[in-house]
C-alpha cells in the first residue's frame, strides 16, 4: 500500500486555507483555483477506477464548498494511487494550485 499521508496533509493544509479565507480572496481566483483541483483530482480517480469511460465533471458547489471539494476528491484518488511517484506528482499539484489561488 502506497503512503499518501503527505498527499493528505497538503490537500488538508489547503482546505484550511480555503475556509479561513476572506470571501473577497475566494472570490479573486482561489474558489475557481480549488474547483479546478478537485476537478482534476476527481477526473484522475475515476480514470484509475474506471479506465475506458469518461469522466464525469465534479459540479460547481460555490465557492464555500471548494474546501470540501478537494477534500473528498484526493480522499477518493488517494484509494487508487498506485505509487510514491504518483503521490508526490499530485501533492506538486495541489502545491502549484495553493500558490496560484494564494492562499
Amino acid at each position: 500500500m502506497v503512503d499518501t499521508t503527505p498527499l493528505i496533509s497538503a490537500v488538508d493544509h489547503f482546505a484550511d486555507r480555503l475556509r479561513a479565507a476572506p470571501q473577497s480572496r475566494l472570490q479573486r481566483g482561489a474558489a475557481a483555483e480549488a474547483l479546478a483541483l478537485a476537478r482534476e483530482l476527481a477526473r484522475r480517480a475515476q480514470l484509475a477506477e474506471e479506465p475506458g469511460t469518461e469522466p464525469r465533471e465534479m459540479p460547481d458547489a460555490g465557492m464555500f464548498a471548494a474546501a470540501d471539494q478537494i477534500t473528498v476528491a484526493v480522499h477518493d484518488l488517494a484509494l487508487v494511487l498506485k505509487s510514491e511517484d504518483e503521490v508526490a506528482e499530485t501533492v506538486r499539484l495541489v502545491e502549484e494550485a495553493q500558490h496560484r489561488a494564494g492562499v
